[in-house]
C-alpha cells in the first residue's frame, strides 16, 4: 500500500461512519429499553439535525477521497463544517444528556460514595 492511498481509506472510513448516522436518523425506533429506569426522561435526538450530521460527515470524505486534485474540497470542507454545527446545534439537547449527565441514573442505585448514602432518606418501614 502506498502512502497516497491512505486518505482515500480514510476518507471511505469516515463515508461508513456518515451512512451509519444516517440510517440510525432515518430508523424509525430507535433502541430504548423495554422499561425506563431513569429518573428523568431521555432526550430524543433530533432527526433532521442528525440526517445534516451525517451530511456534514459524508461531505467531509468526499473531500479526503477527492484529495489535492480534487477542484471541489474546499467548498466541501466548508459546507461539511457548516452542516456539522447546524446539525450539532439542532441536537444540542441530546448532546447535552450524552456528554454531561454521566452519574447513576437509576432509582435505588447510588453510585456515590458513603457521605450519598447519610444523605440519603432510610427507606419506610411497612406495616402490614
Amino acid at each position: 500500500m502506498r502512502l497516497e492511498q491512505l486518505p482515500i481509506l480514510l476518507g471511505v472510513l469516515v463515508a461508513l461512519i456518515g451512512l451509519t448516522i444516517l440510517l440510525d436518523a432515518w430508523q424509525a425506533g430507535g433502541v430504548a429499553p423495554l422499561r425506563e429506569r431513569r429518573r428523568r426522561t431521555r432526550a430524543v435526538p433530533h432527526k433532521a439535525g442528525q440526517s445534516l450530521v451525517a451530511m456534514g460527515t459524508l461531505c467531509m470524505a468526499a473531500a479526503l477521497i477527492g484529495r489535492d486534485t480534487w477542484r471541489w474540497a474546499t467548498i466541501s470542507v466548508l459546507a461539511g463544517s457548516a452542516l456539522l454545527i447546524i446539525g450539532a446545534f439542532m441536537n444540542r439537547q441530546y448532546l447535552k444528556e450524552v456528554l454531561l449527565f454521566r452519574g447513576a441514573a437509576r432509582r435505588g442505585q447510588g453510585g456515590g460514595d458513603a457521605n450519598s448514602r447519610l444523605r440519603q432518606t432510610p427507606p419506610k418501614t411497612r406495616i402490614r
